[in-house]
């Protein structure tokens, strides 16, 4: 728990004068949690979930000076390196690094999902971008068909969309 925190605050600091962005990543998180501790991940899975959670988009910034352009595949090519440098830096065990890495280059990819916490992220993601992009009915249930797989998740984008 203590190293989720300073996970958070490090994050905050990196996303500094971004309000949205770092609204963004807690929200995600939140989800990410919630949905993790319903579907009963076991600990560890829990932990490199949530850690993915809060430095998921950490790429946006890298792909936006090399690139003028934060689109997902950018995101996901940028985010493991820096990713890594402050997983690391905070003494994150190796293990959990590389699957946080893992997920972070692979956070908008919804093919060949392998793992429960590879599953939870896209669906936490998703149910912050739909909420924030503003989307369609009829997006919001493409999503649920193509992207919700837990009970949780797809429970949670019906209850807050209001779609039965």
């Amino acid at each position: 728990m203590e190293k989720l925190l300073e996970l958070t605050n490090e994050m905050m600091k990196y996303e500094a004068g971004c309000p949205g962005r770092i609204q963004h990543f807690l929200k995600v998180h939140r989800f990410a949690q919630l949905i993790g501790i319903q579907e009963r991940l076991d600990e560890a899975t829990q932990f490199t979930l949530e850690a993915a959670a809060l430095v998921h988009d950490i790429g946006i910034r890298p792909a936006e000076e090399k690139y003028g352009s934060h689109a997902g595949h950018l995101q996901e090519q940028e985010g493991p390196a820096p990713a890594r440098r402050m997983l690391t830096a905070l003494g994150f065990d190796e293990a959990v690094i590389d699957r946080v890495c893992y997920l972070v280059a692979h956070h908008h990819t919804c093919t060949n999902v392998d793992g429960l916490d590879y599953r939870i992220l896209l669906e936490a993601d998703f149910l912050v971008n739909l909420y924030e992009d503003g989307v369609s009915e009829s997006a919001v249930r493409s999503a649920l068909e193509r992207v919700f797989r837990t009970e949780t998740g797809a429970w949670i984008c019906k209850n807050m969309f209001g779609i039965s």
